[in-house]
C-alpha cells in the first residue's frame, strides 16, 4: 500500500474529512475526531486507533506495528507500512480505527453525519 491508496481508502469512508496539520501530517477525520494519520515526511507509516488488547496483541504479533508515536500508548499504534502486513490487513485495522472513533461520538453526531 502507498500512501495514494491508502488515502483513497480512508476517504472512501462515510463523512470522512482530510486535512494536513502540523505543517506534514495527512489526517483522517469522521465527526471531527482523528482516526488515522501520515507523517508525509518519512518512510510509509501511519497512526490507528485501537482497542487496548486488540493494540498490544498487534505489537506482539507484527513487528512493524509499535505503540503510537506522540499519542496514548493504550489506544493508538503506528503501522509501519512496510510490505509485511498485507494491504487487506491493513484497510481492516484502519476500517476497525474508523469505527473505534464513530461508536464514541455523540448519538446526535452519528444521526447528523448520517452514520
Amino acid at each position: 500500500m502507498n500512501v495514494e491508496e491508502l488515502t483513497e481508502y480512508c476517504q472512501s469512508l462515510k463523512e470522512v474529512t482530510t486535512e494536513i496539520l502540523w505543517e506534514n501530517v495527512l489526517v483522517f477525520k469522521v465527526g471531527g475526531k482523528m482516526f488515522c494519520f501520515v507523517p508525509l515526511d518519512e518512510s510509509l507509516r501511519m497512526n490507528l486507533k485501537c482497542a487496548p488488547d486488540e493494540a498490544v496483541e498487534l505489537r506482539e504479533r507484527f513487528a512493524s506495528v509499535l505503540p503510537g508515536f506522540h499519542m496514548n500508548k493504550k489506544y493508538w499504534n503506528t503501522v509501519l507500512i512496510d510490505g509485511s502486513v498485507s494491504d487487506h490487513m491493513l484497510r481492516d485495522w484502519i476500517k476497525k480505527s474508523y469505527e473505534l472513533v464513530v461508536c464514541k461520538l455523540s448519538q446526535v453526531a452519528r444521526k447528523n453525519l448520517g452514520l
